[in-house]
């Protein structure tokens, strides 16, 4: 429910410093808040959750932006190699998100696992067949472009900063041993299914046993709302899901056996499921998960 024009006021001037990226951006959030503060609260904090979303994905989304423009541009007879480009933009969205302050440390170290727990599982997947990257780069480690590791970095990145931007608290968190031992089961899985029997069924069922009752509670604005962990993890992976489809239609990589382009099959929804599983576990190394907050409003789902 509204709070009312004061409590609205309130927040809109204390502006939840601790959540912005960078103090110099302060000013220019709060102005855009109180220009929202004269809409309905309904449609406010609609606009401020999107808004929200939309920076949270600040790292994915000009990696998606970089892949669809070079897929327009590029010629072949360049001296550098279209995915060699993207390594080189990767890195320095990187350093500049620092310099600015856009993003944190620890952040950045999230994102560095990322990338060598990515193209470890690339290295493998394109080896077995999986997936191809049918262009030619310098910078690669057999079938591999490196900039691919910055792709399984954007996942990292968007839940750190998800998770700060929001200011999520988990209610019902289950211990953070059972979370990295499914985590590795999964990505043990991501491996050996091509030679043993598959075990996702079973990862699926031990994921749901550990977090069906975990509660997400995130601030937009005014209010503070809840969402099960599992639901979160799904609409991620249906986003991950048409991320990768712009992957396929740009033919940054492509399935084997697939002539043109064609949607990427829904079954993918699963893997990627299971990858955010594995994507969180990694994150709460250097975010550990925050329990509710008590002094916050209650939640409203």
């Amino acid at each position: 429910m509204n709070r009312g024009a004061d409590d609205q006021m309130k927040s809109l001037a204390l502006g939840h410093p601790e959540h912005y990226d960078a103090p110099w951006l302060m000013g220019a959030h709060k102005r855009v808040r109180a220009l929202l503060a004269r809409l309905p609260w309904q449609a406010s904090e609609f606009l401020i959750f999107g808004f929200k979303q939309a920076w949270a994905c600040l790292f994915g989304g000009a990696m998606l932006a970089l892949i669809i423009t070079t897929k327009l541009i590029w010629n072949p007879s360049w001296p550098i190699h279209r995915y060699d480009a993207l390594l080189f933009a990767a890195i320095a969205i990187q350093g500049l998100f620092l310099a600015l302050k856009l993003e944190t440390w620890k952040e950045a170290q999230v994102i560095a696992i990322f990338h060598v727990v990515g193209t470890a599982m690339e290295i493998f997947k394109t080896g077995v067949g999986s997936w191809a990257y049918p262009e030619a780069a310098f910078f690669r480690i057999g079938g591999v472009p490196l900039f691919t590791g910055f792709m399984y970095a954007c996942v990292g990145s968007y839940i750190a900063r998800v998770m700060r931007i929001f200011d999520m608290r988990f209610a019902r968190h289950p211990p953070r041993w059972q979370v990295w031992l499914l985590a590795l089961g999964i990505y043990v899985n991501f491996f050996a299914h091509h030679y043993l029997p598959d075990a996702r069924l079973f990862l699926f069922a031990f994921a749901f046993l550990i977090w069906f009752r975990t509660r997400i509670d995130f601030a937009v604005d005014i209010r503070t709302y809840w969402m099960p962990l599992l639901v979160a993890a799904f609409l991620v992976s249906f986003f991950i899901w048409i991320a990768e489809n712009i992957g396929t239609l740009t033919g940054t990589w492509a399935y084997p056996g697939v002539g043109g382009w064609r949607p990427v099959s829904l079954q993918k929804i699963g893997a990627w499921y299971l990858l955010i599983m594995v994507s969180f576990a990694l994150v709460i190394i250097v975010h550990p998960p925050k329990p509710p907050n008590e002094e916050a409003p209650a939640p409203q789902k």
